[in-house]
């Protein structure tokens, strides 16, 4: 059942090392909807939506983030689950 939903921001050296890219790898492998962008104050914030279990996984992840990132920190809010995306995509600001 899906029924969870997270709200990230993280921060550190994650843009420019395909943070965006491998997020949404990811989040498809653990079938989650949602979205990740690149914010102007150089975070990266994403969406997750899903099963507890798979968004959990993929909070997890974004502690380490691909090979090449540095992550200093993660900010979550688990929110109320809300369904309102069909896949999970990069957005552009």
């Amino acid at each position: 059942m899906k029924d969870a939903r997270a709200h990230v921001v993280i921060s550190g050296m994650v843009q420019g090392v395909f943070f965006r890219s491998y997020t949404q790898e990811m989040a498809r492998s653990l079938g989650l909807t949602g979205w990740v962008m690149n914010r102007w104050d150089g975070n990266v914030e994403a969406v997750f939506e899903g099963e507890k279990k798979d968004v959990d996984r993929m909070v997890e992840w974004c502690y380490k983030g691909p090979p090449s990132a540095r992550v200093e920190d993660v900010d979550v809010k688990n929110e109320r689950y809300k369904g309102e995306y069909d896949t999970f995509s990069v957005k552009y600001s």
